[in-house]
């Protein structure tokens, strides 16, 4: 059964191009969006908002996707940026458009640029919006297990804070993200984050005795509040079991796909 959306955890989704969004972030007049995988021109696997420039996608489908994505953001055309994802805890501080070719490896982008669109791709990962409107900084993060674990969130504010940000103020929003549910994964890679903390236990269940669960979202959402950010709305969609809205690697691999689509997340200051 797909997991059902948190109550209040969603903005609106209207407007030409459906969007999820955080009633946090939309409360503070941010522009933004967890963009979905419809309103698209990509077809078969990557149907049909696939923005992955790293997929086998037809190259011409994924910029007009992106393009759509820009202008439902108020974003002008090449004004939609991101990093070039290596599950790092480097964030890339953009100061203006780059072009896709000069995309820095970091996994995490802030900005004080009115008008710049940042964001971040996932497919199973955590992606997370931030902003503090009052100090006019933004951020996208891109949030695996890995690049949580090694301090990309923490790195994200830091790159804020010395734009003028501060923690207190910020608020953010998790997008879709796998759930527990559907994350199973292997003993080392519990025993491995039990060993980097003993209170790493409470984001792992072990259904039926079995195999253990990582809980993704929730260890996002504690990294964050440790930093000093309080404000924080979790979308609360499982990218695995919400196949008609939302593309997952996981779920392509369990059905031995050759490729998959990729979701964006992006944030503007008007």
């Amino acid at each position: 059964m797909a997991q059902q959306f948190q109550p209040g955890a969603i903005g609106d989704t209207a407007g030409d191009l459906p969007a999820l969004t955080g009633g946090n972030l939309e409360a503070a007049g941010v522009s933004h969006g967890f963009f979905m995988r419809t309103g698209g021109v990509s077809e078969g696997l990557y149907a049909s908002l696939n923005c992955g420039r790293g997929s086998n996608d037809e190259k011409d489908r994924i910029e007009e996707n992106r393009t759509r994505v820009a202008a439902r953001l108020g974003a002008g055309s090449g004004n939609l940026i991101g990093p070039r994802q290596v599950h790092s805890a480097r964030t890339v501080i953009a100061t203006s458009a780059w072009k896709p070719g000069d995309a820095p490896e970091a996994d995490a982008v802030a900005t004080s640029v009115r008008g710049l669109a940042i964001g971040v791709l996932t497919a199973d990962c955590a992606p997370i919006l931030l902003a503090d409107t009052q100090a006019g900084v933004i951020a996208a993060v891109h949030a695996g297990w890995k690049g949580a674990q090694a301090g990309v969130i923490e790195s994200a504010i830091e790159a804020m804070e010395s734009l003028g940000a501060a923690s207190v103020r910020i608020a953010a929003a998790i997008g879709p993200a796998i759930s527990q549910a559907a994350y199973e994964v292997s003993p080392e890679f519990e025993a491995a984050f039990l060993s980097a903390g003993g209170s790493n236990g409470q984001y792992f269940t072990h259904p039926l005795g079995g195999r253990p669960h990582f809980n993704l979202p929730a260890y996002v959402k504690d990294r964050l509040l440790r930093r000093g950010v309080a404000n924080i709305q979790d979308i609360g969609a499982c990218t695995y079991e919400n196949e008609s809205i939302l593309f997952s690697y996981r779920r392509s691999v369990h059905r031995a796909e050759p490729d998959y689509g990729r979701q964006i997340s992006a944030i503007l200051l008007s």
